[in-house]
């Protein structure tokens, strides 16, 4: 069954995975086609469902490789993880306070010109559903690139196993996508956009993870002693993405306990894929 897939090359079988993230993007997009409205508790659910699949990816498809290849190194193994970890959260720190984004959750904050709660430099010179994208796109980078080191891995230490674990990671991501996807187009249509068009910003986030997951698998294969390292930034990235705005906008509208529990769920869900197929 695997055949097919591990004898192509890894530029190919990155390009394939983040595929189908992206295609869970544009499927969750593709929501806005049935009806104009989600209910909220199904979208805090599902946003809750993406973060615990993101954390549970960070450390099992993440973190615990980049320690176990850092204990062959001259250096404490926890080193390369904790440094690489705290440089990911960094970056995106500085990323999310200069790219202009409005956080999908904020979505009954304003609509058109009165635009409220955006962030980054100079936002009120955008358009909302430019906003929308930036910010999805913001969350997409760090997944696509982690999933472009993760397949890089692989390939230059020809372990099979990594080979599963990469795909697992691309599992989880697209699942986590599909709830994306449906933030911003949901928003847009709500405000009188046309489906069409409405699904074509909520998928075009996911275009991103392509373009993102070449430029890891070329970074592992430009700088492999840095490969723990690498490793350890992406889930730093991740983690930051859902501590800062996964799981405040699931609560945001009261529903703590639910989403909550549907954060358990999405950790499990990929903590159980993970460990049974890697």
């Amino acid at each position: 069954m695997w055949n097919w897939f591990i004898e192509l090359s890894p530029t190919m079988q990155t390009l394939l995975a983040t595929l189908f993230t992206w295609g869970m993007t544009a499927a969750g997009a593709a929501l806005v086609f049935t009806t104009k409205e989600v209910n909220q508790r199904v979208m805090d659910g599902m946003l809750a469902f993406a973060g615990g699949v993101m954390i549970a990816a960070s450390f099992w498809s993440l973190l615990e490789p980049a320690i176990d290849m850092a204990e062959a190194g001259p250096l404490p193994s926890w080193i390369p993880a904790a440094l690489g970890f705290m440089l990911g959260g960094f970056f995106l720190w500085g990323v999310d306070k200069i790219l202009p984004h409005l956080h999908p959750e904020l979505k009954q904050a304003g609509t058109g010109s009165d635009i409220i709660g955006a962030e980054g430099r100079n936002p009120d010179s955008y358009r909302r559903s430019t906003l929308l994208v930036l910010a999805i796109t913001l969350h997409n980078i760090p997944e696509g690139f982690a999933i472009g080191v993760a397949f890089g891995t692989m390939a230059l230490t020809g372990d099979i196993s990594l080979l599963i674990g990469a795909v697992t990671l691309s599992i989880g991501m697209g699942l986590q996508n599909f709830p994306e996807g449906t933030a911003v187009s949901m928003p847009l249509r709500r405000e009188g956009m046309s489906r069409g068009r409405a699904f074509w910003y909520g998928q075009l986030s996911g275009s991103v993870e392509p373009v993102s997951a070449l430029l890891g698998l070329w970074l592992v294969y430009l700088v492999q002693p840095l490969l723990p390292y690498a490793l350890a930034f992406a889930a730093g990235a991740m983690i930051f993405v859902v501590v800062e705005e996964v799981i405040p906008g699931s609560q945001e509208n009261g529903n703590k306990d639910l989403s909550a529990i549907w954060l358990m769920i999405g950790f499990t869900v990929m903590m159980v894929l993970d460990v049974a197929l890697g």
